[in-house]
């Protein structure tokens, strides 16, 4: 069991666009482990920990960001709903992940830390 408190003490000591590259490195990994079936446990921990990133990133994001990260909350929570089914699922594991890498580069450009470099 992951000491989620630590975690999130560590995350929030981050700037806002480092914790937005963070939880886009998260949704990149997602869609690296899904092409895997073994992954599975790896994957259903990344969606966990994403959906905690979310909610301690959101409050302090601009209006328009927060958006965003509730609706990509949303469907973190539906894939940890349907979890059984999707991973099973080939060819819903795969749109999962393909879904997770949109999600990455969507939330990557929120950071605007492509922009910085």
């Amino acid at each position: 069991m992951r000491n989620w408190n630590a975690l999130k003490e560590r995350y929030l000591q981050d700037n806002l666009p480092t914790r937005l590259g963070n939880l886009a490195s998260n949704l990149a990994r997602i869609k690296s482990r899904c092409q895997n079936v073994a992954n599975g446990e790896i994957v259903a921990s990344l969606l966990q920990e994403s959906k905690l990133f979310i909610e301690w990133t959101a409050k302090d994001a601009e209006i328009e960001i927060a958006a965003e990260l509730v609706e990509l909350q949303i469907q973190l929570a539906y894939w940890q709903y349907s979890w059984a089914k999707i991973w099973e699922d080939g060819d819903q594991r795969q749109r999962l992940g393909e879904q997770g890498g949109i999600w990455s580069k969507k939330v990557l450009n929120m950071s605007g830390l492509l922009a910085a470099s």
